[in-house]
């Protein structure tokens, strides 16, 4: 778990080097920024997909269908959930606390919050090292990881705020969870269903960037379980694969 944890640290740290970066930042030069961390992370989405895509081998032309399922099926369980609202809910309450804060900073709190989640959670380094940090206790892949995290929270905290810190808390969670389960998910976590949901989740991240540009307003949050929707899927087009 200790890698789990400073993955967990760096982020707050990143992120508190970006908010201090920030405050120095006139607006002006803010708004240009932000407009290139959107583009960055449209750059890591569609990187995330592409790659994703070219790794999978198991299933070949049923990637596709998978991840459109996986979209699918994603927004039907969300939409019904109402992730989105929830998120925002909870992301207006703290909001709240910080802005009784003198230091904080305000808006977007929700953006930003879900935006980190995403960036930081979505990747084959997430799964991966967490599986080998809870199978092997090796956490060198996490270790790599947070130092990437680290630059990327400062970036985006410069920009978007208090809420790329608080995704520290997701991603403790979610990593913290897989390296505990390790055990019981690695017979479920092929190369092709991690690959899947990077590619399901890079999908994501397009439309997270798209958001940032206000091109659009989706409910990204409403669409979150499709990231773990390859873990059944995947299994079952490779089964179709063997019976045909």
């Amino acid at each position: 778990m200790s890698g789990v944890i400073v993955n967990s640290a760096t982020i707050i740290a990143g992120g508190i080097i970006g908010l201090v970066f920030k405050k120095i930042l006139p607006k002006k030069l803010s708004e240009v920024v932000m407009i290139g961390v959107a583009l960055c992370v449209m750059y890591i989405g569609i990187s995330g997909a592409v790659e994703g895509g070219q790794a999978i081998t198991g299933i070949g032309s049923y990637t596709v269908l998978v991840a459109i399922f996986s979209i699918v099926i994603g927004a039907v369980i969300g939409g019904l959930a109402d992730f989105n609202r929830l998120i925002n809910t909870l992301a207006s309450r703290v909001e709240d606390k910080l802005k009784d804060s003198p230091s904080s900073v305000s808006g977007g709190f929700s953006d930003s919050f879900v935006s980190g989640t995403l960036l930081f959670c979505v990747g084959a380094m997430a799964v991966v090292g967490s599986l080998d940090a809870g199978l092997t206790g090796d956490n060198s892949t996490l270790y790599a990881k947070s130092l990437l995290d680290c630059i990327s929270a400062a970036v985006f905290a410069s920009t978007l705020g208090w809420g790329v810190i608080c995704s520290a808390v997701p991603l403790f969670i979610y990593q913290g969870a897989i390296a505990l389960a390790a055990g019981f998910l690695a017979p479920l976590l092929s190369t092709d269903v991690i690959m899947m949901m990077k590619l399901v989740g890079s999908l994501l991240i397009i439309a997270l960037s798209l958001n940032l540009l206000g091109v659009t307003k989706i409910k990204i949050m409403n669409y979150l379980p499709a990231i773990f929707l390859p873990i059944g899927l995947v299994p079952l087009c490779e089964w179709l694969m063997s019976v045909r």
